[in-house]
């Protein structure tokens, strides 16, 4: 389950992708379709949130930062 870590409460537009970058921080960049090229990436909000290693940080539906624990598959590669 998601975990919610800071609260924003940012609005979305049509066609943006959201995302948060490396500072912790909200970020969105305009979407690639139908051949045209996407957007540069701008800054929506500062939060600062610290990331943890093996936890997934995303911008939830209500345009909160929460993370999720990755859940890590596949098969496991043998020592020879």
């Amino acid at each position: 389950m998601a975990e919610k870590v800071a609260k924003a409460g940012i609005k979305r537009k049509e066609g943006y992708l959201y995302f948060i970058d490396k500072q912790g921080d909200i970020s969105c960049a305009k979407m690639a379709r139908g051949g045209k090229k996407g957007g540069k990436r701008e800054k929506v909000s500062k939060v600062g949130v610290k990331k943890k290693a093996g936890y997934l940080y995303f911008v939830d539906k209500q345009g909160d930062v929460s993370c999720a624990k990755m859940v890590r598959g596949g098969k496991k590669k043998r020592k020879k």
